[in-house]
């Protein structure tokens, strides 16, 4: 049952409703997550994109410690320090990420239908270019071994790192959880404290306020009045 077409289509549309509803009802956006807390100091997607790092980076490793799993592996190289900038640069031009991209197309915005048309284009157009004439041979330079010639870092991951240590992969899983919730306990300290901040600075105008009407009040004379007597 579980390799037929027809059940795994089921499966695929099932998960992916939910997954898009999920979505559009939390309006998450990688972008806003990191664009929002550097220009509006606005943490909401933030929190968010943490929290689930953390989830996914435990259970993730979790499988990985004892087999499970199908891991994905890739080459870590200058490619994607390029691509990954590129792709940021996207990103904010068309004011949404991938995933939300989708779920605005699908509310009707049509520039970020755009934005997913041509995500596909540049990717299939890439794709082209890199295999026919560029990173000297992909199959010679992308060896899984770091290559500094061919500005290549090789293959770091849990499942390799475990394989290579003989550490369980959870083990670097909790490492990464923890510096991840160590961020998000930071974040959410700076937000208490901005609100403590907010809410003193309103006590305190509240308070002069209320002595300036005691004083009006104890000269006989509305606040108005004092003031523009005042001046």
């Amino acid at each position: 049952m579980h390799n037929d077409p027809t059940y795994q289509l089921l499966a695929s549309f099932f998960f992916a409703s939910v997954v898009g509803f999920l979505m559009q009802r939390s309006r998450f956006c990688n972008t806003a997550a990191l664009r929002d807390a550097m220009l509006f100091k606005n943490y909401r997607n933030t929190k968010a994109m943490l929290a689930l790092m953390i989830v996914g980076t435990l259970g993730f490793t979790a499988f990985m410690t004892v087999g499970a799993g199908h891991p994905i592996v890739f080459e870590v190289g200058i490619n994607q320090f390029i691509g990954l900038f590129l792709f940021g640069i996207g990103m904010v031009l068309a004011g949404a990420c991938t995933v939300s991209s989708w779920v605005k197309s699908g509310e009707g915005n049509v520039g970020t239908m755009w934005a997913v048309l041509f995500t596909f284009v540049g990717m299939f157009l890439f794709s082209l270019y890199w295999s026919a004439a560029y990173w000297p041979p992909a199959s010679a330079t992308m060896s899984q071994v770091p290559n500094l010639k061919g500005l290549q870092l090789g293959v770091a991951n849990a499942a390799t790192l475990q394989r290579q240590t003989g550490i369980p992969a959870i083990v670097f899983g909790l490492i990464q959880a923890a510096v991840l919730a160590a961020i998000y306990y930071k974040i959410v300290r700076y937000e208490r404290a901005t609100e403590q901040a907010r809410a003193d600075a309103q006590a305190r105008a509240a308070a002069v306020a209320q002595t300036e009407e005691a004083t009006a009040a104890a000269i006989g004379m509305p606040r108005g009045k004092q003031t523009a007597g005042n001046l």
